[in-house]
């Protein structure tokens, strides 16, 4: 159950009556999207006619509106069909977070075909500045990746692939290396004789350049990759 101090209210009219919830904001809209246990989003277990002055709904008006007073059920009819309460300030920063979101998720699943490269996150950023997109901060990512991609494809060419890599690990290194492996698709995996770890991974294309560099920061430079397919 999240803090008092970082909820909204969360509103339904029904039946001439008025009700609401005290709901973290951006869990309370990932709850529209797909299924979360009411515990994840809201903050206090009542339903309130008036949350500001702490007046609670009765339990006549509740039955009748929802036919129920289970506060889950209630809990979750108040969110799919009413209407989140955000600042102006708390929407600016669910605002700038979805579009980390949206900025990243590209960046980390797509490439430039030209050159079969990942694209930067600040030049898709920038794409989504030039293409004039507007981020809808009470929208899930899945929902706005589509018109986002649509979008910035005329200013940035975007090919959405995965990679599969061979990665060679010294001995020396092979310990502390493998742990960084968990994040990726492993196909293939071999020790070797002298201690040295083989294998071949599948990824996102856009993961590559993060990925290459954890690995030369573990092994000082000295792990060895060859990418075998773009796919």
């Amino acid at each position: 159950m999240i803090s008092l101090d970082k909820a909204v209210v969360a509103r339904l009219t029904s039946h001439t009556h008025r009700f609401e919830i005290l709901v973290d904001p951006e869990k309370a809209l990932e709850a529209k999207e797909r299924p979360m246990a009411v515990s994840e989003w809201v903050a206090a277990n009542e339903v309130y006619k008036d949350a500001s002055k702490g007046d609670k709904a009765n339990e006549d008006t509740l039955k009748e509106a929802f036919g129920t007073l289970a506060f889950d059920e209630i809990a979750l009819k108040i969110i799919q069909k009413g209407e989140i309460q955000v600042t102006t300030e708390q929407r600016k920063a669910m605002q700038a977070d979805k579009r980390k979101q949206i900025v990243a998720a590209i960046a980390r699943n797509a490439i430039d075909p030209r050159t079969n490269m990942p694209h930067p996150p600040s030049r898709i950023d920038k794409a989504i500045d030039e293409a004039k997109i507007h981020i809808d901060p009470l929208k899930s990512t899945q929902r706005q990746m589509d018109e986002v991609l649509k979008k910035i494809r005329i200013i940035l060419p975007l090919k959405f692939a995965s990679v599969r890599v061979e990665v060679r690990i010294p001995a020396q290194f092979s310990g502390k290396a493998y742990g960084l492996l968990n994040d990726v698709k492993k196909t293939k995996e071999e020790w070797k004789n002298d201690g040295s770890f083989v294998t071949v991974v599948e990824m996102p294309a856009g993961m590559q350049v993060e990925f290459y560099d954890k690995l030369n920061s573990a092994t000082h430079g000295s792990v060895e990759t060859k990418l075998l397919e773009t796919f």
